[in-house]
C-alpha cells in the first residue's frame, strides 16, 4: 500500500513537472491572442478582414532587436558629436573615449 502510494506520488510529481512548460507556451500565445483580439476590435474589423488580420497578427513574430553598432559606426557617430560641441584637445580625448565605451 505504501509503495503505492509513493509511486502513485511520483507519477503526479512528474506529470505536474511536466505539464508546466506547455503551461508557460500556453501563456504566451494566450497573450498574443488578447493582444491581437484587442487591436481588431480598436480598428472595428469584422468578417474575413478580421480573420485575415488574426491570421497574420498570431502568426507574425516579435521585432528583432537592431543590430548594435559596430565600431566604425561609434566612431563615426562620436566624431559628429564631438564636432558638434566644438571639443579640443583633451577635452574631446576624453569625450571620445567615453563615447566610444558606452555606444
Amino acid at each position: 500500500m505504501k509503495r503505492t502510494t509513493l509511486l502513485l506520488s511520483a507519477a503526479f510529481a512528474v506529470a505536474s513537472l511536466a505539464w508546466q512548460p506547455v503551461a508557460l507556451a500556453t501563456n504566451s500565445q494566450q497573450d498574443k491572442m488578447t493582444e491581437c483580439n484587442k487591436v481588431a476590435s480598436e480598428k472595428a474589423l469584422k468578417g474575413d478582414e478580421r480573420k485575415a488580420f488574426m491570421s497574420n497578427c498570431l502568426s507574425s513574430k516579435p521585432a528583432a532587436a537592431p543590430a548594435p553598432m559596430t565600431q566604425q559606426e561609434k566612431m563615426t557617430y562620436c566624431n559628429k558629436v564631438a564636432s558638434e560641441k566644438a571639443l579640443k584637445g583633451d577635452e574631446r580625448k576624453a569625450f571620445m573615449s567615453d563615447c566610444l565605451k558606452k555606444k
